[in-house]
């Protein structure tokens, strides 16, 4: 069933100031609370790519998963990747463009999303936030158990790597020792981006961000195509596993269970005693 208008709204769907047992939480201070959400995702990033780097499977199982997989697209006949390549591979700067938008589209694009979020709207913040947790969580149960071989890495395709040739910076924002080349499926990297699109097409003040929301997550399931990093079979997986990551963090909110769950992981005990002596501090000098 798609989103209603209710699956949006900003208030949570219980209220997290008082959990089980009674006692009373006080929210945190937007400074605390921001600090908070950066150790949480910093944590939460370093053990999504520490596992999936840690996972990488064998070659021969990644090539010979990538065989069946190529195999079931020319069945279907999407087998698109070195046709779709070689309309770019003349025009340097095509590639250029579909190379800034596979780096620079992704995880910077989706860190300004995050922080605008956070911002103005707080449980528009939470749910992209939960959805990307439990779509990375459902990610990297199928590169542990399907390695898969990329394009860029199947010699019979005759596809280059046009990020890893002609770029340095995605290596800076993703670190080889941190990169599982045969994480190929599902990908994720289209799926964050959809998600980032969905989330910021609801609450984007603006017709020309909406444009925005829309044609990024456009651009990236081509660019993943056209760099030869992502089966196009990969992204039609990226989609249901994020759709599905999306699911689910809207049933735990509409459940309060994501209220909940917060509400445990958030330090309020320290910030209690921090706001005790705040207030104690103020009635001393009033």
């Amino acid at each position: 069933m798609s989103p209603t208008a209710d699956h949006w709204d900003d208030r949570p769907a219980m209220s997290a100031t008082a959990p089980q047992g009674g006692a009373r939480t006080v929210e945190l201070p937007l400074w605390a609370e921001l600090v908070w959400q950066a150790v949480l995702i910093t944590l939460a990033f370093l053990v999504y790519f520490g596992v999936r780097g840690a996972t990488e499977g064998s070659e021969s199982a990644a090539l010979a998963n990538a065989a069946r997989l190529t195999d079931i697209q020319e069945r279907l006949g999407i087998m698109w990747e070195p046709g779709l390549q070689s309309l770019i591979a003349d025009h340097q700067w095509m590639i250029a463009l579909f190379n800034w938008v596979y780096i620079w589209g992704h995880w910077p694009a989706i860190g300004v999303v995050v922080v605008w979020l956070f911002v103005r709207h707080r449980y528009g913040f939470y749910l992209l936030r939960n959805a990307i947790f439990i779509s990375g969580a459902i990610g990297l149960i199928f590169f542990l158990s399907i390695p898969m071989a990329p394009p860029r890495l199947v010699d019979d395709l005759n596809i280059i790597d046009t990020v890893t040739e002609q770029s340095k910076a995605y290596r800076t924002l993703q670190p080889p020792g941190l990169v599982n080349q045969y994480a190929a499926f599902p990908s994720l990297h289209f799926g964050f981006n959809m998600l980032m699109g969905i989330v910021l097409f609801r609450y984007a003040p603006y017709f020309w961000v909406k444009v925005i929301a829309v044609a990024l997550p456009v651009a990236m399931a081509a660019a993943v195509v056209l760099t030869a990093n992502h089966y196009v079979l990969d992204v039609l997986a990226g989609t249901i596993v994020a759709l599905l990551g999306l699911w689910i963090a809207i049933r735990l909110r509409d459940s309060g269970k994501g209220d909940q769950i917060r509400a445990a992981l958030a330090p309020r005990l320290a910030f209690r005693r921090w706001n005790g002596r705040q207030t104690r501090r103020s009635a001393s000098h009033s």
